[in-house]
């Protein structure tokens, strides 16, 4: 078995507040293999972004990884130095975020901001900077590359700045990429193009991504399997198609009925009662029993993970067959 590009193991990244310990990540697990996409998915608060802010180090005071393990290609990231780490950030694993007219800096044109990239890993000539800057926007459906590399982030649409994101976390060829809902604010016809663009990029670069995101029915379009989140912890992982087909954990399963396309015309629509819990107040065992029909006094432990093939869960109650329940 070829070994993952990216492995993590129980993972934990708590906030020390004046109000308590916020376990923003929770002992969250998974492999990632090169070339494949995973989908990270779950209401606002459950930890997605805390996850990825983790995997390449940018967890700010007064947070920090408490435990777990982060392998990128074997080295193990999560006890590097800040210095060892800005040696990796950017190059081996990069990060496309939410907004990039906030991640972009307005004063300097878009081929500076690519070549000052470039510059933070290694020492190219202008001119081969230029060229590399302008094949990568040309990869990722940027017209007329080397003219607008003398522009500015304000004279590209939103559509067009997020492809410039892409295109310098692609600068370095890394091996991860962490995308943290980078389509969220697309129009629909944007966002599918970019979508289809980072699927091609991945098979013909080799480049893992997580793609982060609240919106199930985007990231099945792009990742062949999905992890999905609640308070901190994954409870349901597995390949794209099974889990949409045939969902374990009642939080997934509600998840999918609440998608529009799920609803019958004129009938409203299905949504999953309550709301996520706070992390400085989470119930005893299952986070998610507060808002679960199948919840009983069981569920006041925590569920161990189940597997049953290459998919598993945590839930005492889950839809579906029985299945092998790990110590």
């Amino acid at each position: 078995m070829t070994e993952p590009v990216l492995s993590v193991k129980n993972l934990s990244t708590h906030f020390f507040t004046r109000g308590g310990v916020v376990k923003a990540v929770d002992g969250v697990s998974f492999d990632l293999a090169r070339g494949e996409i995973m989908g990270l998915v779950g209401e606002s608060g459950s930890g997605k972004t805390v996850t990825g802010f983790s995997l390449i180090g940018l967890v700010d005071a007064p947070g920090r990884i408490v435990d777990g393990s982060v392998k990128l290609n074997g080295t193990e990231l999560s006890t590097l130095s800040e210095k060892a780490m800005r040696t990796r950030r950017g190059n081996e694993i990069s990060m496309i975020f939410q907004d990039p007219i906030a991640t972009l800096n307005p004063m300097l044109t878009i081929g500076q901001q690519m070549k000052l990239a470039i510059d933070a890993h290694e020492r190219l000539s202008p001119q081969a900077a230029e060229a590399r800057s302008a094949e990568l926007l040309t990869q990722v459906g940027i017209p007329s590359a080397k003219a607008r590399l003398r522009a500015y982030p304000h004279e590209f649409s939103g559509g067009m700045r997020q492809r410039v994101a892409i295109a310098i976390a692609l600068l370095h060829r890394p091996a991860v990429i962490v995308a943290d809902e980078p389509t969220t604010a697309l129009d629909v016809s944007i966002q599918a193009q970019i979508l289809f663009q980072m699927r091609d990029l991945a098979r013909e670069t080799g480049t893992a991504m997580i793609w982060i995101s609240h919106d199930l029915a985007v990231v099945s379009s792009l990742a062949s399997k999905l992890a999905v989140m609640y308070a901190g912890r994954i409870v349901e992982q597995g390949p794209t198609a099974t889990l949409l087909r045939d969902p374990r954990h009642p939080y997934t399963a509600g998840l999918i009925a609440s998608l529009p396309a799920m609803a019958k015309p004129g009938t409203p629509l299905t949504q999953i009662p309550g709301s996520t819990p706070s992390l400085l107040s989470l119930p005893p065992g299952c986070p998610f029993a507060p808002r679960c029909d199948h919840a009983d006094d069981v569920c006041k432990t925590t569920p161990a993970l189940t597997m049953q093939g290459n998919r598993g869960w945590r839930c005492y109650h889950p839809v579906g067959q029985d299945a092998e329940v790990l110590a």
